[in-house]
C-alpha cells in the first residue's frame, strides 16, 4: 500500500512539473499556476450523461486532471475524444489513458481539427464539450466563437463545461436561447475556481 502511494505521489509530482515547465514556456496558454484541482474535475465530469451513448469532447486536457475524472465517471475510454495544442502533452496523454483518443490540434478550431485527423470518422454529435482551457486569456471574440461551435456539436440541451477563475462569464452571452449557469466557488481549487454551464434551450 505505501509503495502504490508513493508511485502516485511520484506521478502527480511528475504532472506538477510539467505542468510547471508548459507555463513557463507559454503561460498564457496555460492559464493557471497548478492543474485543475480533482474536486473542480468531478465536478466538471459529473455533467456528463453516460446514457446518451454520445462521445464526450475535452478541450485543452493539459496533464490529464480533469481527463482522469472523465474516465473516472464510467466513461469508456473509446467514447473520450479530447483536443490539446502541446504535441508533447499529448503524447503523456496518450501513455496515461490508453483508449482515448486524444488529437493534436487547436481546439478553438474544433471541427476543422476533429475532421483532420479522423476525417470522416469524426463524431457528428457529442453528449457534452467539457473545457479546461484558459478563456479569459483570449479575446471576446475567440471565446464566443468557440462557445458557439461548441454548441454546434451538441444536442440542445446538452451542456459546454467550463471552469473559471474569474468573477464574471468566462464565455460573455446575449443570447436568450443561451442558458448559463454556474457552481459555487471551489476553495480547493488553487486559486478559487467555478464551473460555468451553457446550454441552448429547446
Amino acid at each position: 500500500m505505501k509503495i502504490a502511494r508513493k508511485a502516485v505521489v511520484r506521478a502527480r509530482f511528475a504532472d506538477q512539473v510539467r505542468f510547471l515547465g508548459s507555463v513557463l514556456r507559454a503561460p498564457r496558454s496555460i492559464g493557471a499556476i497548478a492543474p485543475t484541482s480533482a474536486e473542480t474535475a468531478r465536478l466538471m465530469a459529473s455533467h456528463i450523461d453516460l446514457s446518451s451513448g454520445l462521445p464526450v469532447l475535452e478541450l485543452g486536457p493539459g496533464t490529464g486532471a480533469i481527463t482522469q475524472a472523465i474516465l473516472a465517471s464510467g466513461l469508456p475510454p473509446e467514447r473520450l475524444h479530447a483536443i490539446e495544442y502541446s504535441a508533447s502533452f499529448c503524447r503523456l496523454l496518450r501513455e496515461k489513458f490508453p483508449g482515448a483518443r486524444f488529437h493534436q490540434g487547436d481546439a478553438f478550431d474544433l471541427e476543422a481539427t476533429l475532421a483532420q485527423r479522423m476525417g470522416d470518422a469524426a463524431p457528428g454529435r457529442f453528449d457534452c464539450v467539457i473545457s479546461g482551457l484558459p478563456l479569459l486569456n483570449f479575446a471576446r471574440e475567440k471565446r464566443c466563437g468557440l462557445l458557439a461551435m461548441a454548441l454546434s456539436v451538441l444536442p440542445v440541451g446538452r451542456p459546454f463545461v467550463q471552469f473559471s477563475y474569474g468573477m464574471m462569464q468566462p464565455v460573455p452571452v446575449d443570447d436568450p436561447g443561451i442558458a448559463v449557469a454556474r457552481s459555487s466557488w471551489v476553495l480547493r481549487n488553487m486559486p478559487p475556481a467555478r464551473v460555468w454551464t451553457y446550454r441552448r434551450k429547446a
